[in-house]
């Protein structure tokens, strides 16, 4: 496999994706699929009630098909390993996103899944998948970005491993509140990982997956971009969040994931330090978390804080893949 068949992948997902949102986003207002707005939001978000969400779906099964019609490029023999631990995390997680959209928006329950029924699914599908790797044989040794240290964390690997899909997931779903801020920065951070994947560790099998989740996020965008037609809604964000942390998990680039993913880590940071700070002082650090809706509220129009947060996520991206190409 070369680099055409990764631009070839990239395309498929990108004109499949391009392809089915014309047919698609018609189907969900049909089913009044539209997007309830939280009352606590940005009150200029409330004239986007309505727009069709629950676009991920699209997004999931364009690198779900783009993945299998490209297998003979892999494997004789079907799946490998990675590619159906990724698949298995991608649409896992994507179908605990579906049940809180569908709830949200069929049963018209605003809140969609409890805390604890997501948490509980998200632990489980986590579990599963830290057993399959410890079967195999998989390294539970981690590597220090900048330096060339390593440490075997044993059976605390399982901690970790939890701790970064379930916190992905739920840190890239923060981050899904503005029009192609998502698309956008999850483009940036899997691209980062692509070229990390191809060209350092030569994981093909990583390296094809994430080209295809970036094809397929691009397509996403053409009607995402603001004015957005569609939203991703909890089926694409959380899926997403999972599937990147399963990347650096396979490229046992683990820590790297908090360099590459830093916009993400900031949305969640802004939320946790909202929290906190109104809760011990009564006070709030920002007009509103997450990050992307205190800009808002300071005046900035949605376009520069997209805009901004892709700037953001670029910057963390080179400066990821410089300390794992310059230092190793």
């Amino acid at each position: 496999m070369n680099e055409l068949v990764l631009l070839a992948i990239m395309g498929i997902a990108f004109l499949l994706t391009v392809a089915l949102f014309p047919v698609v986003i018609p189907f969900l207002r049909k089913l009044k699929f539209g997007q309830e707005i939280r009352e606590e939001g940005p009150s200029s978000h409330q004239k986007k009630s309505g727009t069709p969400t629950m676009g991920g779906t699209m997004v999931l099964f364009s690198v779900t098909v783009t993945m299998i019609l490209f297998l003979p490029f892999f494997y004789a023999e079907g799946l490998g390993m990675e590619t159906t631990l990724l698949l298995v995390v991608m649409l896992g997680y994507g179908v605990i996103g579906f049940l809180d959209d569908y709830i949200k928006v069929a049963k018209k329950r605003n809140l969609g899944l409890t805390s604890k029924q997501k948490m509980l699914m998200q632990l489980g599908i986590a579990a599963i998948v830290y057993i399959v790797l410890m079967v195999t044989g998989f390294d539970t040794s981690i590597h220090i970005p900048s330096t060339s240290l390593s440490v075997d964390l044993g059976a605390w690997y399982g901690i970790l491993l939890l701790l970064m899909l379930v916190g992905g997931s739920n840190a890239v779903n923060l981050t899904d509140g503005l029009d192609g801020l998502l698309a956008g920065t999850a483009s940036i951070a899997f691209g980062a990982f692509a070229i990390l994947a191809w060209s350092l560790t030569g994981e093909a099998e990583v390296a094809s997956f994430t080209v295809a989740v970036i094809g397929a996020l691009l397509g996403f965008l053409v009607y995402n971009a603001h004015p957005a037609k569609v939203f991703m809604g909890d089926t694409g964000s959380l899926s997403l969040g999972a599937a990147i942390a399963m990347v650096a998990i396979l490229l046992k680039m683990e820590l790297l994931l908090i360099i590459v993913g830093g916009v993400f880590v900031l949305e969640t940071l802004s939320v946790i330090i909202q929290v906190l700070s109104y809760r011990m002082t009564g006070k709030r650090v920002f007009r509103m978390s997450p990050l992307h809706h205190h800009y808002e509220l300071k005046g900035w129009s949605e376009w520069k804080v997209v805009s901004a947060f892709w700037l953001a996520g670029l910057l963390f991206a080179i400066l990821g893949v410089s300390m794992k190409v310059v230092v190793g």
